[in-house]
C-alpha cells in the first residue's frame, strides 16, 4: 500500500465513530464501538506496524528539531505520526464523552469541545476541562 492510502484509510475509518460521539452518545453501538477502545487499539495495532516499517530506514532522533524533521521526512512516517494523533485525539474524545455522561453535563455543551477535540485536539481538551470546571466545580480528578 502507499502511503497515501493508508492516510486516506486511517482517516475514513474513525469517522463512524467520531459521528457516533456526535449524534448518539448513549446508544449500546456507541458504547460498543467507542467505549471499548476498539478504535485506539485497531489504530495502535497500525501504529506499530507503521513504527516498525518507518524506522528501520529512518535517521534522526527526538533531541531536537532537526533531528524529528529528520525523523518525518518521509511520507511513511508522517503518516505514522497522524495515526499517533487519530489514537489519541479518538481516546481524548471517548474520555470527554464519558466523563460528561457521568458527571450529567449536557451533550449540547460537549459537543464543540468533541469538534475541536477532532480538529485540534488540544484545544478540545482544553475547552472540555474548562466546561467540566465550570459546569462541576471539579478541577481535577
Amino acid at each position: 500500500m502507499i502511503p497515501d492510502t493508508v492516510f486516506q484509510l486511517a482517516n475514513l475509518s474513525i469517522l463512524p465513530a467520531w459521528l457516533l460521539m456526535f449524534v448518539a452518545p448513549g446508544t449500546t453501538l456507541t458504547r460498543y464501538v467507542v467505549y471499548s477502545y476498539i478504535y485506539p487499539i485497531a489504530l495502535g495495532i497500525l501504529y506499530i506496524g507503521l513504527l516498525a516499517f518507518t524506522f528501520q530506514t529512518g535517521s534522526g532522533d527526538f533531541s531536537s528539531l532537526e533531528g524529528v524533521k529528520q525523523l518525518f521526512s518521509s511520507e511513511w512516517a508522517v503518516v505514522l505520526g497522524w495515526v499517533h494523533y487519530l489514537v489519541f485525539d479518538m481516546f481524548i474524545g471517548s474520555w470527554e464523552l464519558q466523563d460528561s455522561r457521568k458527571l450529567g453535563i449536557s451533550h449540547w455543551l460537549v459537543l464543540p469541545c468533541l469538534f475541536f477535540t477532532l480538529m485540534l485536539g488540544p484545544i478540545g481538551l482544553l475547552l472540555y476541562l474548562l466546561l467540566r470546571g465550570v459546569k462541576t466545580g471539579r478541577w481535577s480528578r
